[in-house]
């Protein structure tokens, strides 16, 4: 099924408005810049100064009127006509424009008091002359070429003119496209100019190109974006004509000429040479068309050609020519090994995750066998809870560890190796399992947390690794907790309905330094209150500060005072939404009896 919804009549219609009121933009932006065109015009053949200090003589008007540009430019009016019209142009000058088959004048240069020519003097004109605007040979000659054409300068005629006539080089743009401006209307064509100096003057033709040389044109274009070329090689003359792409698809020089049909596998990789020759037996011996792909040794490099060739036939089926559409498609190869690789290297980034996914869970099951339930022990009923993030990619190492200890205190820790995948997992395993073996020399939790911190830091040579971690002892006698904070979130406690943090003694993280020491905090409990240990998954959120989401545990921790610790997590994560946390959320809820 399309992700697009259906078409409705309403929809259509809604496009097409848009599409009209874009048009009205830009209609009347080009209205806007003919004004402005054909009044830098006027304001340059007024001043006898170039179009480029017209139009910053306008820009200034504008800024000292305080007027938009475009009101200032309606203000600027045409230069009246010179009285006397032009000198009789000599008789060389009026054969030689009338030996021209398109539109053709000739001017001469307009200089300022400095000398610089600003504009020419349109001294004669062939009767074959007719402006894009109409303007005839008789309502040219005498005019300054800028007042009979204000396009010139805006197309940057103007400019190519003054440099015939200053350097001597002459000039011919081919498919310009070119906009006359004439009483604030745009009349646009696409023509062909020639100009060259002639005696101290320049010689200048044009001629709008006609529906089939726009069609050639643009076919030319056409075939630079697509990097298509096009070649007959003729059998019987041996005469091959070419297209300009084909000699730049080849990598060939025009001077040496097109290549010959038995050439053509020389310029073959030689791995290619096969295609090469299966093409040519088609056309010539089976005098079938063929569409092959084959690579040729460019000056460049090397160059994918995707060919498309004919035999021409005579009336008894001999071929006479081979006809051949070709098309560069080297950029498309190459992106399409850029994406061959990168798809194999995501692959194998992929499988390479997917197997230290698979060995972290194993990891996580062997460490934490107890996802959830009760533990109970001296003193005590403890409700465990353990939920990995939720983008598999992201398992982190969130760890816990509640047991009884020979001198009859219970050990209480709760910790989150910095990460995810497969080295938290492998920092949590040394952690946990080395608390686990220290915890039975009876030290306090300071000195295990110690302990601990030297074995993160000396346990990753030439990697650091960190984690956070509260540890500490419930004396069921005293009913207290010595614990110790290295860098965790601080406990919660629930007492009588109401639930406050438990500010304690702040330590660095495990593994960030060597020799760190901790220090010791008592909490005093009562029975019936619960104790929660959490992992930071349960309060951070995207897009919420971490204050926001210890401010959130409290509000939940208001309402959830049940006896049964197991309750009191599942209410917890339902209010903080902890069931569905990106990250591993990890939580103790320990009941004192």
């Amino acid at each position: 099924m399309s992700k697009y919804p259906p078409f409705s009549r309403y929809e259509t219609g809604a496009a097409s408005a848009r599409v009209r009121d874009q048009l009205v933009r830009l209609r009347h932006h080009m209205r806007s810049q003919a004004i402005l065109d054909e009044a830098t015009a006027r304001l340059a053949t007024e001043l006898n100064i170039r179009p480029g200090e017209a139009a910053e003589q306008l820009a200034r008007m504008a800024q000292h009127s305080g007027l938009d540009l475009v009101e200032v430019a309606k203000g600027i009016e045409r230069p009246p006509e010179e009285a006397g019209g032009a000198p009789d142009a000599p008789a060389w000058v009026l054969g030689m424009l009338e030996a021209v088959h398109a539109s053709a004048i000739y001017l001469t240069p307009v200089k300022d008091a400095t000398g610089r020519v600003v504009d020419f003097l349109i001294l004669a004109a062939n009767r074959h002359a007719k402006t894009v605007a109409g303007r005839t040979a008789n309502e040219l000659r005498g005019r300054r070429l800028m007042a009979a054409s204000p396009g010139v300068a805006s197309s940057g005629l103007l400019d190519d003119y003054i440099a015939v006539y200053e350097g001597g080089e002459p000039v011919h743009r081919e498919a310009l496209e070119f906009v006359e401006v004439l009483d604030y209307l745009l009349w646009p064509a696409t023509l062909s100019v020639r100009a060259a100096r002639v005696e101290d003057g320049v010689l200048v033709s044009w001629r709008p190109l006609d529906d089939e040389e726009l069609l050639v044109s643009g076919w030319g274009r056409a075939q630079r974006l697509a990097e298509l070329g096009w070649g007959e090689w003729n059998l019987a003359t041996e005469r091959t004509l070419w297209t300009p792409q084909m000699f730049e698809m080849f990598g060939r020089d025009r001077d040496d000429g097109p290549m010959s049909l038995e050439d053509l596998p020389g310029a073959v990789v030689p791995e290619d040479l096969p295609v090469v020759e299966d093409q040519i037996r088609t056309l010539l011996e089976h005098r079938e068309a063929v569409e092959s792909e084959f690579r040729i040794q460019h000056r460049h490099g090397v160059r994918h050609l995707s060919v498309y060739s004919e035999p021409i036939l005579d009336t008894e089926g001999v071929p006479v020519k081979v006809r051949c559409l070709v098309q560069d498609v080297t950029r498309n190869r190459r992106r399409e090994r850029a994406l061959a690789v990168a798809h194999e290297q995501a692959l194998s980034h992929r499988r390479r995750a997917e197997d230290e996914h698979r060995l972290a869970v194993q990891l996580q099951n062997t460490i934490l066998p107890i996802r959830r339930g009760l533990i109970h022990l001296p003193g005590l009923t403890i409700g465990v809870r353990y939920l990995p993030g939720e983008e598999l990619v992201r398992l982190g190492g969130d760890w816990f560890k509640a047991r009884l200890i020979p001198d009859g205190r219970v050990l209480l820790a709760i910790g989150d190796a910095m990460g995810h995948g497969l080295t938290a997992a492998s920092v949590m395993l040394q952690t946990r399992s080395g608390l686990a073996g220290l915890a039975y020399t009876g030290a306090p939790a300071s000195r295990l947390t110690t302990w601990l911190n030297d074995l993160v830091v000396h346990s990753n040579e030439g990697v650091t690794v960190t984690g956070t971690a509260i540890i500490g002892h419930f004396d069921p006698g005293e009913r207290t907790f010595r614990w110790t904070n290295a860098g965790h979130p601080a406990p919660m406690l629930i007492r009588n309905g109401h639930a406050k943090l438990v500010e304690g003694a702040q330590g660095m993280m495990l593994g960030a330094f060597d020799a760190t020491e901790y220090r010791m905090t008592t909490t005093r409990l009562e029975p019936g209150d619960i104790l929660v240990l959490y992992t930071d998954g349960i309060v951070e959120r995207r897009g919420q500060d971490l204050e926001s989401g210890m401010e959130a545990l409290i509000q939940a921790g208001r309402c959830c005072t049940s006896d049964n610790p197991e309750d009191v997590i599942t209410c917890l994560l339902k209010r903080l939404g902890g069931e569905s946390a990106e990250d591993d959320v990890c939580v103790i809820a320990v009941r004192v009896l």
